[in-house]
């Protein structure tokens, strides 16, 4: 009798994350015969995730000194692929702890522990951003050159470059603005379009940047990106190493995010204050312009993101009927 074929397993690092939790709930109810797991980095895994999907395997670690990958493969085994979505993005905290984001952006302690398995057949999906670009222009390309402004896009320069140049098997995405539904577990940190729908709900007039402009994806998108680039590989078992930029197909300032939210709600666009960026001290650079070009991702993989409008409304749709 032939011996059954090893069953493919699929690693989320930072699977407790906003796109982490959309992804793990994509993979266990899209693709049967996998062994899905994902890494956390706080006292214990979300339990309204582990509930909602008790398929997972839940493995605390972390990333900056490399604590706990051991035993993922130790008991979980080698992944087959790896998709990294841990990160410090709030480019704020970047700029005040430079040390901690290189030092977690930059995944070398994951990259090594891949490289320890010795096969190379590992595919290593990389979530990076749309922030690696200078903001001086409108839809830049992958291949344009990496001119960060901030100490955030820096640390993603240094991270893709690392990855570049010791894996032989690799994704990475340059993802814009990542929004969508809640998560099962619901994340800490602010959503755009929730946040926009709370403020503009309350019939008070809003400042809104008209001259910061972004391609947001929706994350349900960046999911089938995702899973695209996973099923290829584990199929195939064919190696990749390709750059692409996820956006999605509206290039947009905040303004017209919050215009785009008014018009599915029907709030007054009066209540909707046009300011400039410059204004506003964050604290931190922020590229005016990083619009991205996406066909090589539309002609690559045949996914078509939708546009911002339906993603708005997509959004508010789910929250909702929740």
């Amino acid at each position: 009798m032939a011996e059954e074929e090893e069953r493919k397993r699929v690693l989320v690092v930072g699977g407790s994350g906003y796109l982490g939790q959309h992804l793990l709930a994509a993979l266990a109810s899209a693709c049967h015969g996998l062994d899905v797991a994902f890494t956390y980095n706080r006292e214990a895994p979300p339990k309204p995730l582990l509930d909602a999907l008790p398929s997972l395997r839940a493995f605390r670690a972390d990333l900056r000194s490399g604590q706990g990958l051991d035993a993922i493969s130790a008991t979980f085994g080698e992944p087959h692929v790896i998709v990294n979505c841990a990160a410090i993005s709030v480019p704020r905290a970047c700029e005040m702890d430079p040390d901690a984001a290189m030092a977690t952006n930059v995944p070398s302690s994951l990259v090594n522990w891949l490289l320890s398995f010795g096969s190379c057949h590992t595919l290593l999906i990389h979530l990076s951003t749309d922030q690696v670009y200078e903001g001086v222009k409108s839809f830049y390309k992958e291949e344009d050159e990496t001119l960060p402004v901030n100490m955030y896009g820096k640390s993603k320069v240094a991270a893709e470059k690392f990855i570049v140049e010791k894996c032989s098997n690799y994704a990475i995405l340059r993802s814009s603005i990542i929004y969508g539904p809640q998560t099962i577990s619901p994340v800490t940190k602010s959503l755009p379009i929730q946040w926009m729908d709370s403020v503009l709900s309350q019939g008070q007039q809003v400042e809104f940047f008209d001259d910061e402009f972004r391609c947001p994806v929706y994350v349900k998108d960046m999911v089938d990106v995702i899973l695209s680039l996973a099923k290829t590989s584990l199929s195939d078992g064919k190696r990749i190493q390709v750059l692409l930029n996820v956006g999605g197909p509206d290039r947009v300032s905040r303004l017209q995010m919050a215009e785009s939210v008014a018009d599915v709600r029907g709030y007054s666009h009066s209540i909707i204050k046009s300011v400039s960026a410059s204004s506003v001290d964050r604290g931190v650079a922020s590229p005016s312009d990083i619009s991205m070009d996406i066909s090589k991702l539309i002609q690559m993989l045949g996914i078509k993101p939708i546009s911002f409008q339906d993603g708005v409304r997509a959004t508010l749709d789910t929250e909702s009927s929740t």
